[in-house]
């Protein structure tokens, strides 16, 4: 089986590094293109994931469809050359527009709703669409819903276990009490005509009063007089770090994900409301979801209470939440494999590993 993997995004080498390494253990040629965007090449080097960067990054929605097209004309060429069974992605815009025109399949994955303009493009065009079963929208007949978050694919305990020596490596000693504040660029086609919080040093003062030291991670540049809140580490090691906080306050709804997925509270503040982002506050409790007016106030103030009032029921409800969702990995590899065999039964899986579910 021969499949193509795009990356257009940091989080979408952490979704795909696993199933790269399972479907390159059972004999499956793998091939990952990638659009430069923010950290996403750094990550795929870190992981020693071979790779080719296919187009540069774009710095506003005019650039955006330059380098989209850009980068679609180029994959389209790859994928001629490669004749892949499979070309898969998240959002998957590229891979679902490459895959009409050859002989290939599309299997996109996505979670995020309010992402029309990806959709728009995109889903028309692709032949199976897995989101998770939280998601909001019903697409049709195409569509696969799975009990599990992307998150999963990467940060399940079978995938994923945290690394305490990130707390020296960014300058905390190991009983520290700390919080992991996340804020976003703003500048995603899906966050136009929105913004993040008003004034970022009263919420970092507010938590140092509370007896946080703050580690600030933020899209782009943040505010000068806050630049020595940022801290420095390699950013697959972003994770370690969200495990072993005690609170971790976000205006972009992955890092809050992936906190509340690791058993740390998270508090997402973003006018954006998400099908996973809601079920982990309202189901389990490890997210806390605010959108409303005040929900910079709101969410600040939640973000205290949880530093004030240590609460030992957080490992409790992780276990309840692995216990109901899936390793999401196992999904994409057998997604992937049984949209292969669709295509091409006579070569698309090799002969079956005992090794292997």
């Amino acid at each position: 089986m021969r499949v193509m993997i795009t990356i257009q995004h940091p989080g979408h080498v952490h979704f795909f590094r696993h199933p790269i390494a399972e479907l390159e253990a059972r004999g499956h040629e793998v091939h990952v293109f990638a659009r430069e965007s923010d950290v996403a090449v750094r990550l795929l080097e870190a992981y020693d994931i071979d790779h080719e960067v296919l187009a540069g990054e774009s710095d506003s929605l005019v650039s955006l469809a330059a380098v989209q097209a850009t980068y679609e004309l180029r994959l389209l060429r790859r994928a001629r050359r490669i004749e892949p069974d499979v070309i898969t992605a998240i959002g998957g815009v590229a891979a679902a527009h490459v895959a009409s025109v050859t002989s290939a399949k599309s299997l996109v994955f996505y979670d995020t709703e309010h992402a029309t303009l990806i959709t728009k493009l995109g889903y028309p065009f692709a032949d199976v669409i897995c989101t998770p079963a939280c998601y909001r929208d019903e697409i049709g007949a195409k569509q696969v819903t799975y009990p599990g978050y992307h998150e999963l694919a990467y940060l399940h305990p079978d995938r994923f276990e945290p690394d305490p020596t990130v707390l020296e490596e960014v300058g905390l000693d190991s009983d520290a009490s700390f919080t992991v504040v996340r804020l976003s660029s703003w500048d995603a086609s899906h966050d136009v005509g929105h913004g993040g919080f008003d004034d970022p040093r009263t919420v970092v003062d507010r938590l140092e009063d509370a007896g946080l030291q703050v580690l600030l991670t933020a899209e782009g540049e943040p505010p000068a007089e806050l630049a020595s809140y940022q801290f420095e580490t390699s950013p697959d090691r972003m994770h370690d770090l969200l495990a072993y906080a005690d609170v971790v306050l976000s205006e972009g709804a992955t890092t809050a994900a992936e906190a509340a997925v690791l058993g740390t509270p998270a508090v997402y503040v973003n006018p954006l409301s998400l099908g996973y982002t809601t079920e982990l506050d309202a189901e389990y409790g490890l997210l806390f979801e605010y959108s409303g007016e005040a929900r910079h106030a709101r969410g600040l103030e939640q973000a205290v209470s949880i530093a004030e009032e240590p609460d030992e029921t957080w490992a409790r409800r992780r276990e309840r939440l692995l216990a109901d969702r899936i390793d999401v990995t196992e999904l994409v590899v057998r997604q992937i494999e049984t949209l292969a065999r669709a295509h091409t039964p006579d070569r698309a899986t090799p002969a079956a590993n005992p090794d292997h579910p």
